[in-house]
């Protein structure tokens, strides 16, 4: 992935802020920075720290991982699905609704891999000490039959030979 321009963090938060519809002077005060601070990062002129891109991104509502993303601290390891970019690019919800909708479709994804990891495993069962009690195949049976006798549930008991 490629490292974003000096700009394109303060961009986002720009647009972020727009599409929230909350002012500089709004999103300074809830992230806690002053408006000259804020101001030089949505213009580029500021990189800011990771403690900052969280606090800003508290204020904006969103994620601070897709902050630390834009910002190149960190890398996209998954590509957003179609799902959730068209819910990004939903002009018609608040940025609030978007997290929540991302979250609910974040948590079926959760699930649904959770149920394949199940389905996996009840395909491919471990191997437990409960197949001790597992019928023997046919060829042991007759190569252990001098040696053991069947009892009436078909279970091979050990007999010893008295001599």
């Amino acid at each position: 992935m490629a490292l974003p321009k000096v700009g394109s963090i303060g961009e986002y938060i720009r647009d972020q802020r727009q599409q929230a519809k909350i002012s500089l002077r709004q999103l300074a005060a809830a992230a806690g920075v002053s408006n000259p601070y804020l101001s030089q990062i949505e213009r580029g002129l500021r990189k800011p720290s990771a403690e900052i891109l969280n606090q800003i991104a508290k204020g904006l509502r969103i994620s601070s991982q897709a902050l630390y993303v834009q910002a190149g601290l960190i890398e996209d390891r998954d590509p957003p699905s179609d799902v959730i970019t068209a819910i990004r690019a939903d002009a018609n919800l608040s940025e609030r609704q978007r997290q929540v909708l991302i979250d609910i479709y974040e948590s079926f994804l959760k699930e649904r891999r959770t149920e394949d990891e199940q389905t996996s495993q009840n395909a491919h069962p471990r191997h437990d000490s409960d197949e001790d009690d597992a019928p023997l195949p046919e060829e042991f049976l007759a190569a252990l039959e001098p040696y053991a006798a069947t009892s009436r549930n078909g279970n091979v008991t050990q007999e010893t030979k008295e001599g």
